[in-house]
C-alpha cells in the first residue's frame, strides 16, 4: 500500500489519539503531544461527518478540559492548528486555547518582571547612523550580522562582529529615505 505524506500524517495523529483514548480510560493524564494528537484527530473527524467550521471548532473545545492533561499542559497547547477536509474541500481549522486558559502561575505561565530587564549590560557599545537609500523597508533582526544586511542600508559597513542592541528575538525597521541612529554590540 501506497500512503500519501497527508494519509502518513493522518495515520499517525489517529495512533497518538487512540493512544490517548486509552489513557483517558485507565484514569490517566495526557502529555502535550497526546493532547494535541486527540483534539486534532476529532476536528477531522468532525469535519469529516461534514459538520460546519464553527462546530468543528466548538467541539474541539469540548474534547479535553485542563483535568484531563498533565500540569502546564494548557499554557504549552495555547494554539492547535490542523487541515481538514469538509465536505466543500479542505479549510484550515484553528483553534485557540483548546484546553482552556493556563493556570495563572502554575507550570507554563508567563511571568514578567515589574520593571524593565536591562539586556547586554556590560557590553561594550557602539552607535551607528543607518540610512535606507531603497525603496522598501528593510528589518534587521537582533542577531543578524550588521555586515550582512541589506545592501540598501547605508553605514560604516566595517561593522565586521557587530549586531543591534536589541532584545532577542524582535527586529528594527529601516524605512525608505529614514536615518536611524542605532545602538550596536559585539555578537
Amino acid at each position: 500500500m501506497h500512503l500519501t505524506p497527508r494519509e502518513q500524517e493522518r495515520l499517525t495523529i489517529f495512533t497518538l489519539a487512540e493512544l490517548a483514548r486509552r489513557r483517558l480510560a485507565r484514569g490517566r493524564r495526557l502529555n502535550a503531544p497526546e493532547a494535541t494528537a486527540l483534539i486534532c484527530d476529532e476536528i477531522l473527524e468532525h469535519a469529516w461527518d461534514g459538520e460546519s467550521l464553527e462546530e468543528v471548532i466548538r467541539a474541539a473545545h469540548a474534547v479535553l478540559t485542563a483535568d484531563q492533561v498533565m500540569d502546564g499542559v494548557p499554557a504549552l497547547v495555547a494554539h492547535v492548528q490542523v487541515e481538514a477536509l469538509f465536505p466543500s474541500g479542505t479549510a484550515l481549522v484553528a483553534v485557540d486555547q483548546p484546553i482552556g486558559p493556563p493556570a495563572p502561575g502554575g507550570p507554563g505561565a508567563v511571568e514578567t518582571a515589574p520593571d524593565d530587564v536591562a539586556i547586554n549590560v556590560g557590553r561594550r557599545r557602539a552607535r551607528v547612523s543607518v540610512t535606507n537609500n531603497g525603496d522598501r523597508t528593510v528589518f534587521v533582526s537582533s542577531h543578524f550580522p550588521l555586515s550582512e544586511v541589506n545592501a540598501a542600508l547605508v553605514f560604516d559597513r566595517d561593522v565586521q562582529g557587530l549586531r543591534l542592541d536589541i532584545p532577542a528575538g524582535t527586529a528594527t525597521a529601516f524605512h525608505p529615505g529614514e536615518t536611524v541612529e542605532v545602538e550596536v554590540i559585539p555578537s
